[in-house]
């Protein structure tokens, strides 16, 4: 029974959608609910473009789950609570993942652990987050647009979201690449993308990060259109 994670993105159309949409980030239907299962999860907001942004995008919010086992996650999936975010949205899709590697902590937890072994040619999906230290948001957002839109058109990359807990502050970034080595060589080639990891460290400007890599094998709903 492998850990299961699942990340969910909702895109909204119409003021009144949006509205509801915002109010169910801010005060989850899982919030108080009992779920089979389930061991961690987040409501997030997104950014415009495809990765880290100030500028909120409030027709997409996203949801992060994490289960015991595949069970569990599809048992979800097929729930009521899943029904309130998906009946009004004018297009989602669940990824579901095991978790391939994981370092760093979420509000003081290790939500991910390895359920499966890397495969370099498998799709995988990437999960960056952090809290930004106060002191140093303004340098952090210096640098992050020229970062963000050195991913645009690059090869293997599917899709990719900024989200977040709370504005400014609490940022990640969900990315799904073709394979393992198109997102090697994005991390590994891409000068921005290199001078930013370069600045995290010289500066240290986060309080709290993490960095965890998933295989998806499986894709339900409209909004990315990848099959696995």
């Amino acid at each position: 029974m492998p850990q299961t994670t699942v990340i969910s993105f909702f895109k909204y159309k119409g003021i009144r959608h949006k509205w509801d949409a915002l109010g169910r980030m801010g005060r989850p239907p899982l919030l108080n609910a009992s779920i089979d299962g389930l061991t961690f999860w987040k409501s997030f907001g997104s950014g415009s473009g495809n990765g880290f942004s100030i500028w909120p995008d409030f027709s997409t919010f996203g949801l992060l789950t994490v289960f015991k086992s595949e069970a569990d996650a599809t048992n979800y999936l097929e729930s009521k609570i899943v029904q309130e975010y998906t009946n009004t949205a004018k297009a989602f899709s669940h990824i579901l993942m095991h978790g391939v590697k994981a370092h760093g902590k979420w509000s003081d937890e290790e939500p991910f652990v390895k359920s499966t072994e890397y495969n370099a040619n498998k799709p995988l999906g990437v999960i960056t987050r952090a809290t930004i230290k106060p002191k140093l948001t303004h340098k952090f957002w210096k640098y992050v647009p020229s970062v963000s839109k050195s991913m645009d058109g690059h090869k293997g990359l599917i899709f990719s979201k900024g989200i977040g807990e709370w504005p400014i502050f609490m940022q990640a970034t969900f990315s799904l690449w073709n394979n393992g080595d198109d997102m090697m060589s994005y991390a590994y080639k891409n000068k921005k993308h290199a001078d930013m990891v370069k600045k995290t460290r010289e500066l240290g400007w986060y309080s709290e990060e993490l960095f965890a890599r998933f295989h998806p094998f499986e894709i339900k709903g409209d909004l990315i259109h990848f099959k696995i």
